[in-house]
């Protein structure tokens, strides 16, 4: 993993061994080793807490471990270290989303939404904060946000079909039963093994 301010912050030395193991902790998260991810991110980010690098990643390892207070500290920092990057906004929203600080995570979709940086990126963070409106029992406002010009493209990629399954999801809860089987049914078509999309439209 490369972070060319570690030369800056700790000196070139320094800065090769602490990249060493900012790559072992990077291999550790994607083979989802996030216990052994945090192990080795603690310490770095202890010795530079101005690494965005670092606290990115370990703010993402904590999410993984569902310590969403820690996360979320981690990835405000990373927001700030970054000037403003919505890079991480969808998981620090999620994160705000399991404390159940709901007008944070509006404001968090409200600055997603408006530097809309990635379909992908804007779909993840239009999905939590319906999540969080559904949480409130605002069912109607969440189907709203969730299906607003929404349709499944003939091709659609995973970030559609995840927007969709959480929009059956949805209908589902509000006892649209009819419209929750039609995009089960949909889902499955696209992708047969999309989580329990499937067993659901069946069901």
């Amino acid at each position: 993993m490369h972070a060319p301010q570690l030369v800056d912050l700790v000196g070139s030395k320094r800065a090769v061994r602490l990249e060493g193991r900012l790559s072992d902790a990077a291999t550790a998260y994607a083979a989802e080793r996030y216990p052994e991810a945090r192990a080795v991110l603690a310490p770095v980010v202890a010795e530079v807490p101005d690494l965005a690098e670092a606290r990115e990643l370990y703010g993402l390892t904590l999410y993984r471990l569902g310590r969403w207070r820690e996360a979320a500290r981690e990835l405000d920092a990373f927001v700030e270290l970054t000037g403003g990057s919505t890079e991480q906004h969808p998981v620090l929203a999620d994160c705000r989303r399991a404390l159940g600080q709901y007008s944070r995570v509006e404001e968090l979709w409200e600055e997603l939404r408006t530097s809309s940086p990635s379909g992908p990126l804007v779909n993840e963070g239009r999905i939590v904060a319906a999540g969080a409106l559904a949480d409130q029992g605002r069912l109607a406002d969440a189907i709203a946000l969730l299906g607003k010009g929404f349709r499944i493209p003939k091709r659609p990629m995973d970030h559609h079909l995840r927007r969709a399954y959480a929009l059956a999801d949805l209908y589902e809860r509000s006892g649209d039963v009819p419209q929750a089987r039609l995009l089960f049914t949909q889902v499955a078509r696209a992708e047969p093994d999309f989580l329990d999309a499937a067993e659901r439209a069946a069901g």
